[in-house]
């Protein structure tokens, strides 16, 4: 009996099927599936690492803004006050909350009574505390101090072309104001009393009278007491030149009564 085409009705031997190409596309598939599960991972890791940073590059100290000439004078005028000793008449500036001046040491350098006036109208007598002749700086203390009582912030440095402002009484003018550029540093004025070393050259106007008034940075800070005008042929007038002691040095006069003689403006 014929048994009939194979594997058709079960009884003959099932002729095996080609399974090769089926396994490669099961295999095919599984690493497709693989690859991108892998994709998938790192995409979550990559999403949730930050940026890489770039190289962090140092920044420097913020630095102070310059004011302007109009907002130096509001905020020193307070602390800027008119010495009279005897017929001589010049500037002083208040840098401690008990008073304490400084001035230039030629302006009480002559003797007598010392008077000071406050910018609020307060007038009190004074006495030297302390005075430097080689320096040309004096510490007054006053009997009496205003109801307000406002100290300038000394400090800061000086540099050759930096902005300055000066304010003092020249001629008299109380409350003046002038303003110009470091010219120099280390300068040694040659006066009729001596000469006077390491002093700030600078150009904005003093006369007679400014002695002992604030030297002042583009910040509002305090850089040196005015002392000394180059005066050419003996004129005592300003001539495009001022000195002043720089403030650490006025700061660390002698302990010296005086009196002492300086520049005379």
């Amino acid at each position: 009996m014929d048994p009939g085409p194979a594997g058709v009705d079960g009884a003959g031997p099932r002729t095996p099927r080609a399974r090769g190409p089926r396994r490669l596309l099961v295999a095919g598939t599984a690493a497709v599936v693989v690859l991108l599960a892998v994709i998938a991972v790192l995409a979550i890791r990559l999403a949730g690492t930050p940026p890489a940073a770039k190289a962090a590059t140092p920044r420097p100290a913020p630095t102070p803004t310059s004011l302007t000439v109009p907002v130096i004078y509001q905020r020193l005028a307070p602390s800027v006050v008119l010495v009279r000793s005897g017929h001589e008449l010049g500037t002083g500036v208040i840098v401690a909350d008990d008073g304490t001046i400084l001035t230039a040491n030629h302006v009480i350098a002559g003797g007598g009574t010392i008077t000071v006036t406050f910018a609020d109208g307060t007038t009190a007598n004074a006495i030297v505390a302390a005075a430097d002749p080689k320096r040309d700086i004096a510490t007054l203390t006053p009997a009496k101090l205003p109801q307000v009582v406002v100290p300038a912030t000394v400090g800061g440095g000086a540099g050759v072309g930096a902005s300055v402002v000066a304010i003092g009484n020249p001629l008299g003018l109380t409350d003046s104001v002038s303003a110009g550029v470091i010219s120099g540093l280390d300068r040694t004025a040659d006066t009729s009393n001596g000469k006077f070393s390491g002093l700030i050259q600078f150009d904005a106007s003093v006369n007679p009278g400014s002695s002992g008034g604030p030297l002042l940075d583009a910040h509002g800070l305090v850089i040196g007491i005015v002392v000394s005008i180059a005066a050419p042929a003996g004129q005592d007038a300003f001539a495009g030149i001022g000195f002043a002691v720089p403030i650490g040095a006025a700061l660390g006069g002698g302990s010296g009564t005086g009196p002492g003689k300086g520049p005379q403006i």
